[in-house]
């Protein structure tokens, strides 16, 4: 577990001030393209990257995964933790940077990247990290903003989404990124996002589905 000093940490800061308030940022329901790619797959173990204040990796619990999860915010999971109380399951939800925690290789049987933004200079090294816990024929699921939502997030800010290009995705990035996949789909595409407090309205992503060779 990453045990500096949260309070020196910027990035930490802004997200625990973002899940410091009652309400959700992104809601209590999951996010759509990971319900409808859960509903294909076997229940087994999944992990859920900075996974917030919990509404996927508790989604996941109720349809019967064995979930882990991590994030470098402590206020999302104190609310992931009530999220999972309130819907009578149990999630395990680390708090820590990637590089600090002690998943194990071919650990999972699936991994869930829903709007998992890393900052831009450890994006591909976080992807790569990822894989290994993956075990082969196991699932990667991706769903992020991509470098055309630039535009949108610039017309509409309630759509939300990082406002640095090299933070947003390309199909390429992906490709470079989960090399060795069946690509079970890959596409950008518009959606209309109603996500909690701050992802409203019209918006561009990346959905990534692969199998791992």
């Amino acid at each position: 577990m990453d045990n500096r000093n949260k309070q020196t940490d910027p990035a930490a800061a802004r997200w625990n001030e973002r899940y410091s308030n009652e309400a959700f940022a992104y809601g209590e329901e999951p996010n759509l393209f990971l319900k409808e790619q859960l509903s294909q797959l076997p229940a087994g173990k999944i992990l859920f990257p900075a996974e917030g204040e919990g509404r996927n990796a508790v989604y996941a619990a109720q349809q019967g995964w064995t979930v882990a999860a991590f994030d470098i915010s402590q206020e999302g999971k104190t609310k992931a933790m009530r999220l999972a109380e309130k819907n009578k399951v149990t999630i395990q939800y680390i708090v820590g940077d990637l590089q600090a925690l002690d998943f194990e290789e071919e650990q999972f049987d699936a991994i869930a990247l829903v709007f998992a933004h890393f900052p831009p200079n450890i994006k591909s090294l976080y992807h790569r990290t990822l894989s290994k816990y993956l075990k082969k024929g196991g699932t990667i699921i991706l769903e992020a903003f991509s470098k055309k939502h630039i535009d949108y997030v610039t017309a509409n800010e309630k759509v939300g989404g990082p406002k640095d290009i090299d933070t947003l995705f390309s199909v390429e990035e992906i490709k470079a990124d989960f090399p060795g996949y069946e690509i079970l789909e890959l596409t950008e595409k518009e959606v209309e996002l109603h996500e909690g407090l701050f992802h409203n309205g019209t918006g561009a992503v990346i959905r990534f589905v692969g199998r791992k060779q």
